[in-house]
Parts: structure tokens; C-alpha cells; sequence
């Protein structure tokens, strides 16, 4: 089954010039099925990139998914046509009534910021607390899993001494998680951060489980159960030259940066990138999306109780 996107959105002929199944409104107005309400707060300041990304993958499912687009109420995209933001995103303020039977929260670029400095900080805390009654599972990709670590935990983020960019190989922590489903015992995962969360503080807290980690970078997939959710702090997502395009702007704009470990074919950034997560990114969403599937109430007005 396709995912059900507005046609004008900009991800609709990406998508089905790909080969992925996408569904207007009337088309899947027809089919005499519940969809399952999916629902993307989006913070990176690429808006359509990240949009076409998280769409592919949640997409690749033999379910027929609703993706619904939010934004921070009071907070303006500088990287995104006013005209985008107003024909897709709703504000979470007027959503706030709805229920989801999943939301990804994505990452954004404001690690060097403390969370209490963050201008919207306040209203995510609302998000975040806002899917215990009304979301019935929660990724937090990135950034968005800091916080959402942090709020519910308390578990902190900390600045690492240089930026961790590149593929990374993760060990498989957890082969019987229903999440790794299909899982190699090891995967590559693209990471573009500058800030970790630190293994030894996540054990403390017993209801945490690191699904994926390195020894290089850290933990990667971490599970929350008692929260229903999923925090991953590396990009399963990226496009293949997405690790690229960071590197370019920084060397344009005169950032000290280092070539992406593990990326370029010989570390040769004038060679082209080879996408090696592809696979399993679809596998990580397509294992969510199932989970989804298998245990959220037919009935919506039941998430959340």
C-alpha cells in the first residue's frame, strides 16, 4: 500500500519518480481502510530535503500510511518558503486535539545551544509530554532524541572535543528487538553530530535499552518503552551525498571540518560517495512502522489510554 501524501507537496513526484507507492487524498478516500496517522515534526531548516527523506522510508511499507507535516507554533523556517510552510505544516497548537498512532521528531541544528535556551524549548516539552496522551509511538531522530532522553529521563547531552561526521559501523545489541528485525550483526550508519549521549549514563537508567551502538561514536538506537519510544541520535535517513552537502557548505564557508570518515571511496572527497545504509534504514522505519501496525488501537480515540 502507498503512503498518502498531498499531490502538491514536493515529495509526492520525488517519491513516485522512484518507484515509491504515493496516494493523493481522493484516490485513498476510496479504499474502505483505517490508515495509520503518521505524523512528522520537522525542525531541520531544509524542510523539503528532510521531508523526501523521512516520506521514502516510512513509505516502503505494505501499509497505507498518512503523513501529516508540523511546525513549532511560533517559530518561522528562514530556509523555506513561506508559501511551503503554509499550504503543508499546521502548527502544534492547533493539532493538539489530534491523535497519531506515530510522530518522528527530527534533529535541528542548534546542539551548541543548552535545551532551556532553545526559543520553542518550552512548546516541545508540551510535544514531548503531549505523546503520552495522544501519540501511541514517538521517534526522536537526532537532536529530537537528545530531548527527548533529557526531558524524560534526565539523561544529558555533552559537547564532544570534535564533530562526529562520517559512516560508522554499529553493533547489533539487541538481534531479538522486533525493531532490528532483519538486522545484520553490524550496519553502517551515517553520523553528523556534535554532541554524544553517554553509554554509562544511559545504563543508569533500567528502562533504557541500546538496541545499536559503537565503540566509536556510542550508543546509536536506544528503546523506551515506557514512554513508547525510539531514540536514535545518527541519521538512517541521509541521502547519499546528504554527509556531502555538509562538507561542501563548511568548506565554502571557511569551517575547519574534516573529511567524512568512511565516506568517500579512499577518503577521496572528490570521488562520489557510495550510499551502505540504505538497507537497513528501510528495515529500522519499515520494523517501526510494523510495530505500529501490530499494536496501536483500531479504534484512535484509544491511544494514549
Amino acid at each position: 500500500m502507498p503512503i498518502k501524501i498531498p499531490a502538491r507537496l514536493p515529495a509526492f513526484d520525488v517519491l513516485r519518480n522512484e518507484g515509491v507507492m504515493v496516494l493523493d487524498e481522493e484516490l485513498a478516500s476510496r479504499q474502505d481502510i483505517r490508515p495509520l496517522r503518521i505524523a512528522l515534526l520537522n525542525l531541520m531548516p531544509k524542510k523539503i530535503q528532510t521531508e523526501n527523506q523521512f516520506a521514502r522510508l516510512i513509505g516502503a511499507t505494505p501499509l497505507q500510511i498518512e503523513l501529516s507535516l508540523i511546525r513549532m507554533s511560533d517559530h518561522q523556517a528562514r530556509n523555506t518558503a513561506a508559501e511551503h510552510m503554509e499550504s503543508f505544516y499546521r502548527p502544534f497548537e492547533e493539532m493538539q486535539d489530534e491523535k497519531f498512532d506515530g510522530l518522528i521528531i527530527t534533529g535541528a541544528p542548534i546542539e551548541h545551544l543548552e535545551f532551556d535556551e532553545v526559543t520553542y524549548w518550552d512548546e516541545l516539552r508540551e510535544v514531548m509530554e503531549w505523546t503520552q496522551t495522544n501519540v501511541h509511538s514517538t521517534f526522536g531522530v537526532c537532536w529530537g532524541g537528545m530531548a527527548m532522553i533529557n526531558h524524560f529521563h534526565g539523561v544529558k547531552k555533552h559537547m564532544l572535543p570534535a564533530k562526529a561526521f562520517g559512516c560508522f559501523r554499529h553493533r547489533n545489541l539487541a538481534p531479538a528487538s522486533p525493531y532490528l528485525r532483519g538486522f545484520s550483526d553490524d550496519c553502517t550508519v551515517p553520523v553528523s553530530r556534535w554532541t554524544e549521549i553517554r553509554q554509562d549514563e544511559v545504563n543508569t537508567h533500567p528502562g533504557l535499552t541500546t538496541l545499536l551502538g559503537s565503540d566509536e561514536v556510542g550508543p546509536c538506537l536506544i528503546e523506551d518503552p515506557a514512554h513508547r519510544a525510539l531514540y536514535v541520535f545518527n541519521h538512517f535517513e541521509y541521502d547519499r551525498d546528504t554527509l556531502k552537502q555538509e562538507y561542501d557548505r563548511d568548506v565554502d564557508n571557511g569551517v575547519p571540518i574534516n573529511v567524512p570518515c568512511n565516506y568517500y571511496p579512499e577518503d577521496d572527497p572528490n570521488r562520489t560517495p557510495v550510499n551502505r545504509w540504505r538497507s537497513h534504514a528501510h528495515l529500522l522505519y519499515g520494523n517501526w512502522i510494523n510495530e505500529i501496525y501490530q499494536t496501536t488501537p483500531f479504534d484512535m480515540n484509544e491511544i494514549g489510554r
